[in-house]
């Protein structure tokens, strides 16, 4: 049976067929992965398909140290957080100002619309909530917890993935998971009254 290690070695010869197994084999979580960070889906399909672009046009890059998995979930995340990276600094300017209300200046209070399609109708709600509160994670906390909660993946992989000691991927986690309870503990005691 051809294994996605097999496909790598055709697309280096140029092999279009292998691409397009490998695309298939690993585009919805690349996708999952990707959405969960920059939270738009539109934005997600494009830096999806950026990023079995640059598996094609990297493909001498990967030398077997890792998994396959791996190596593709950190170009999928590289290029997220550049997204993200890119879009804060253009719409700097404009979320502050949409704080604000234009004509009187009072303070808008602006509810998170972000809904992962992997979410069931009925955690829509919340889901929205626990998005928008990982959205005000540092980018690798927001990567980390992305990668361990949402993808399922154990720390060391994680830790390859985003270049970093286990030590540290367990610390981004800890922080990570503390501000999220912090974040979400007004959201869950109005849900009690």
């Amino acid at each position: 049976m051809e294994s996605p290690e097999n496909w790598i070695e055709e697309i280096r010869k140029g092999n279009q067929n292998a691409l397009s197994k490998l695309i298939v084999e690993f585009q919805d979580r690349v996708f999952n992965s990707v959405i969960s960070i920059v939270q738009n889906p539109e934005d997600a399909q494009e830096i999806t398909q950026d990023v079995f672009i640059e598996v094609y046009h990297s493909a001498d890059k990967f030398r077997g140290d890792s998994k396959l998995s791996t190596w593709i979930y950190r170009i999928a995340n590289n290029k997220a957080l550049d997204h993200l990276r890119k879009k804060k600094r253009k719409k700097r300017f404009a979320f502050i100002t949409s704080l604000f209300d234009p004509h009187s200046g009072e303070q808008v209070f602006d509810q998170p619309n972000f809904e992962h399609p992997g979410v069931i109708l009925e955690q829509k709600e919340n889901a929205k909530y626990l998005f928008a509160a990982i959205d005000k994670l540092s980018a690798k906390q927001k990567q980390a917890y992305v990668l361990n909660k949402i993808e399922g993946l154990p720390n060391k992989e994680i830790a390859e993935i985003m270049d970093m000691s286990l030590s540290s991927i367990d610390s981004l986690l800890h922080r990570a998971k503390g501000s999220l309870r912090k974040e979400l503990e007004g959201f869950y005691n109005k849900m009690k009254d």
